[in-house]
């Protein structure tokens, strides 16, 4: 059995021997009495336990033996420590009664001593303390270069509480140390500052996460964010706020980087102005430096936005379109707009961020004046920065509009210029002839010339040279680099004009719907009201100016020397020709049209293209009284017009036109027949002049330019033509002082509704007029169709009369036509040729269908009339006349016949028999015989003109018989034709 074992089983059975209260005697007496009170049957088990209990003992001495020697020396040397310590007692007992015996004795000299031990433990107090501050500056540049704040302005008031204690007062050599602590309690103020500022304002490169970089395209949906991101900066702002406490005081984190998280930064910063009680000097110098570093905001986006365009490819787009037509709109691809959008998308998402920033401001300081019990007017910034955007954005949309002094320029400077081309101009002494600004200034020669350039002027004149002084001069001499025109101060990287403000408006929109985001609770600033003041801009400022842009462009579409000429490129427009003036008109009006889809729907700029439209419509209408008015008035009548177009304003013969222009095929014959006959008789009446008709080429193809511009015109804008129901007009709302006044929400939510691509934005009352100035140019354009269908007419009948004399009495035939048959053919070929380039086949036809029978009734009725004498060889010379005019009209219109002035001279030569048989046989034959057969005056005329050359013979019996044989057959005429 195991020793462990044995000794277990003895404790087991014989625990109750091991008691204090065990006898041996008694458990020996019992283990001997066999009674049954003792315990005798257990002797045995009781010596076999002794066995093993010694069987035990032996086995634990040999196993141990060595143990217990050398515990006999240990016993001896702990009994002889233990003497020795009973021995050092006694006597520190002794010496602790012979002290305390020392102690009560009086001694003066221990007095001194304790004077002169506590004046050691001062000296080496202070010593510590003048230890403590050396190795300060030490602390707290480290703290500064780490950025940790906090800790930094523990460390300084610290420093300063101690070195400014009464016992630290004459020591001497503390004296730069003193001075160096007050300075860098400024100093440290001055660099929490800046560093705040630097935050703020984006100048630090941990602030490059806060906005985005332009991206090309972007911005094309109105109510996309335009480089701040919404879902990095926007959200993390307000998980910032969401999780900002400033009910504590705030602890610094050694282990992270304070700069990280920059609106954690910003905190750490107003925490630690706070505690060094300078939040109001932050405050302040804050609120100084807002507008310069606004401007500077400003000034770096323009830079890094104009060495992104370079500025050869600004130049060359400028230079194409000013070399092309106007210069009035920009599309997507042109790089102005690309340049623009660039400049505003990135200062606008630079803004919002700033914003973001400046709203983390306002929180923290709010949290901190309510935790400390400040003054409330600390917390004014935010209005202030929203004050400045208004102030900028306002000045963006200055600069980059047509301003007062771009309207000059493009009138009176121009005209001041022209006259004094030739005289010395005088230089502008305020402007520098050169700028040093413009140098590469990250060249590394340049860097370090002006790095030793500052440090002689240092070390030699201390203080002329400082930080301030070079970042304001680099601020003014990028000021000096402007283009004349900026009111700001900043470069305009594109040439300013009102077209721009379809770019310049929906990015300051989309800012400003976001801005409402961040302004934060509690400020006077009403976030339903953020653009009104945008309201007041577009309508006080940029309508003004955009009407008298509007305008002037207008104008220079009208007053151009080729404003009514044929467009060169006009196939690429038309199906027929145009002027140049009204391409550009309605390219003037499309540009228009695309910069108001961009702006709110009101009626008051609508209005100004209605407006510009009608005096267009004014110009044509001008033009065309010039085309068709006669040198001086017609002296019987009093009238200015020419013929075609006197007739064609009013009257009978101007219905029965309109009636041609409209009626049916039907009734076109029997309209064109009462024409001609209400044209010969007219002018009968009022026989045509050489002023009352175009005999210029020119005048006929410009009134084809006139007609077809104005239905191309009408064509064209009644397709931009578009009820919009966002509508608004304020043309209506003004205040005492005659301004405008708006109550307009702003939104850049889009319309559900279908719309063009270009179109017109119009209510229901600018509709009315948009349709009326429609409807003027369509009635200019059938004014002009019916005035080249009589002026065709009028021109026959005046050439064809002219052509004709009284007398045909010739003595011998002719070889050749009349010169003015000839002229006539002459002119109707050309202007044939100008209808058919300009017009349509059915247009055309209306003009020239018909002319051949006006010609036809027109020679039978003044061979009637207007001759007096004709003989063998003067019909023979009409004939000719007569069969070649018709040549030339079957040319333009297919099937022209002059029938019945032939047969007029047919009858002629066919003598009075023969009139007499025709006349009879009409009667006789009735129906369409009777319509075709001439009337009796005609048919009288033509015996007349029989008898003519014997009625004018100078023998009186032969001019008696032919007067008495002539009366006779005009008695036969009157009976065969029922004029008895």
């Amino acid at each position: 059995m195991a020793m462990q074992d044995v000794l277990q089983y003895i404790k087991q059975q014989w625990s109750f021997m091991a008691a204090d209260s065990c006898v041996p005697v008694k458990v020996a007496l019992q283990l001997m009495d066999p009674s049954s009170l003792g315990l005798a049957d257990q002797y045995d088990q009781f010596q076999e336990t002794h066995e093993q209990l010694q069987t035990a003992l032996k086995a634990i001495v040999n196993e141990h033996h060595q143990g217990f020697n050398s515990s006999i020396g240990t016993f001896h040397k702990i009994q002889t420590s233990i003497h020795s310590s009973q021995t050092r007692v006694r006597a520190l007992r002794s010496s602790l009664v012979q002290a305390k015996t020392s102690l009560g004795t009086t001694k003066p000299e221990l007095k001194g001593f304790a004077t002169t031990s506590q004046n050691h433990d001062d000296m080496l107090q202070v010593l510590g303390m003048i230890e403590q501050l050396q190795s300060i500056p030490e602390k707290l540049e480290a703290r500064i270069s780490e950025k940790q704040f906090l800790s930094a302005v523990d460390i300084l008031q610290d420093a300063l509480r101690l070195i400014r204690r009464s016992e630290m007062d004459n020591i001497g050599a503390l004296s730069d140390l003193r001075v160096y602590l007050s300075n860098q309690e400024h100093s440290l103020t001055d660099i929490l500052i800046e560093e705040l500022h630097s935050h703020l304002y984006l100048k630090s490169p941990y602030c490059e996460n806060r906005w985005k970089a332009y991206v090309r395209g972007q911005g094309q949906d109105a109510s996309a964010a335009p480089a701040a991101s919404v879902e990095s900066s926007g959200r993390h702002m307000y998980r910032f706020l969401e999780t900002l406490d400033t009910s504590i005081p705030m602890t610094e984190d050694a282990s992270r980087n304070p700069e990280a998280d920059t609106f954690h930064y910003i905190q750490l910063i107003v925490e630690s102005l706070n505690k060094m009680s300078r939040l109001d000097v932050a405050v302040e110098s804050i609120e100084q430096r807002l507008p310069v570093e606004l401007f500077r905001v400003v000034d770096r986006s323009n830079t890094e936005v104009d060495q992104r365009h370079p500025s050869t490819l600004r130049g060359y787009a400028t230079t194409t379109n000013r070399q092309g037509k106007l210069d009035i709109s920009y599309d997507r691809d042109d790089p102005r707009t690309a340049i623009l959008s660039d400049m505003l998308w990135t200062l606008y998402a630079k803004f919002e961020a700033i914003a973001e920033g400046h709203r983390v401001l306002h929180d923290v300081i709010a949290g901190i004046v309510k935790r400390e019990g400040l003054s409330n007017a600390l917390m004014g910034g935010f209005k202030e920065l929203w004050k400045l955007y208004q102030s900028e954005i306002r000045s963006l949309l200055h600069d980059y509009l047509a301003t007062d002094s771009n309207v000059g320029s493009r009138t009176g400077q121009n005209n001041d210029a022209s006259r004094n081309i030739f005289r010395p101009s005088q230089r502008d002494k305020t402007k520098k002839l050169f700028k040093l600004s413009n140098m590469d200034n990250k060249s590394t020669e340049l860097t370090i010339e002006r790095e030793n350039l500052e440090f002689i002027l240092k070390t030699s004149v201390p203080g002329l040279v400082s930080d301030s002084r070079q970042t304001h001069g680099t601020a003014s001499n990028d000021a000096s680099a402007v283009h004349d025109g900026s009111a700001t101060g900043h470069k305009l990287l594109i040439e300013p004009g009102v077209f721009n403000m379809g770019i310049l408006l929906p990015p300051s929109l989309a800012f400003l719907n976001r801005l409402k985001e961040v302004v934060p609770p509690g400020t006077d600033i009403i976030t339903s009201t953020i653009t009104s003041f945008l309201d007041d801009f577009l309508v006080n400022v940029f309508h003004p100016q955009l009407d008298e842009t509007l305008g002037d462009l207008c104008v220079q579409t009208l007053i151009e020397v080729y404003a009514f000429q044929m467009d060169p490129h006009w196939q690429t427009l038309s199906q027929r020709p145009i002027f140049t003036g009204t391409s550009r008109f309605y390219g003037l009006i499309t540009a228009f049209c695309k910069m108001l889809d961009t702006l709110p729907h009101d009626q008051a700029f609508s209005h100004l293209i209605v407006r510009q439209m009608t005096t267009y419509f004014e110009k044509c209408q001008g033009w065309y009284k010039a085309l068709v008015t006669r040198g001086r008035p017609q002296a019987e009548t009093g009238r200015h017009l020419k013929a075609a177009a006197a007739l064609a304003e009013a009257g009978e013969i101007s219905d029965i036109v309109t009636d041609l222009l409209q009626g049916e095929d039907v009734n076109r014959a029997q309209l064109l027949e009462k024409e001609s006959a209400r044209l010969i008789s007219t002018t009968n009446v009022h026989p045509l002049e050489d002023m009352d008709i175009l005999s210029d080429r020119k005048s006929i193809a410009a009134l084809c330019l006139l007609c077809t511009s104005m239905k191309w015109l009408a064509a064209k804008l009644v397709q931009l033509r578009h009820i919009s129901d966002r509508t608004t007009d304020s043309s209506h709302r003004q205040d005492s002082s005659g301004r405008f006044q708006h109550k307009r929400r702003w939104t850049l939510v889009a319309s559900a509704e279908a719309k063009p691509d270009v179109y017109l934005p119009l209510n229901q009352d600018t509709a009315v007029a948009f349709d009326s100035v429609i409807a003027s140019y369509q009635n200019l354009a059938t004014l002009v169709l019916r005035t080249l269908h009589l002026e065709m007419r009028t021109h026959a009948i005046h050439r064809i009369r002219y052509s004709l004399r009284p007398s045909y009495a010739l003595d011998q035939l002719p070889n050749t036509p009349d010169s003015g048959i000839l002229a006539l053919n002459a002119d109707l070929v050309a202007f044939d040729e100008e209808l058919a380039l300009h017009f349509r086949p059915t247009s055309h036809r209306f003009i020239i269908t018909g002319l051949a029978a006006l010609a036809d009734a027109l020679l039978v009725d003044a061979a009637a009339h207007h001759i007096a004498a004709l003989n063998a060889n003067g019909a023979g010379r009409l004939q000719l006349d007569v069969l070649v005019l018709q040549q030339n009209l079957k040319n333009i219109e297919p099937g022209a016949s002059l029938a019945r002035a032939a047969r007029f001279l047919d009858l002629f030569a066919e003598g009075p028999d023969a009139v007499l048989a025709a006349a009879k046989a009409a009667q006789e034959g009735g129906g369409e015989a009777a319509d075709k057969a001439f009337g009796y005056e005609e048919m009288r005329a033509l015996l007349e003109l029989c008898y003519s050359e014997r009625l004018g013979s100078e023998r009186r019996d032969v001019a008696g018989s032919a007067k008495k044989g002539l009366d006779e057959l005009v008695a036969l005429l009157g009976q065969y034709m029922g004029r008895t």
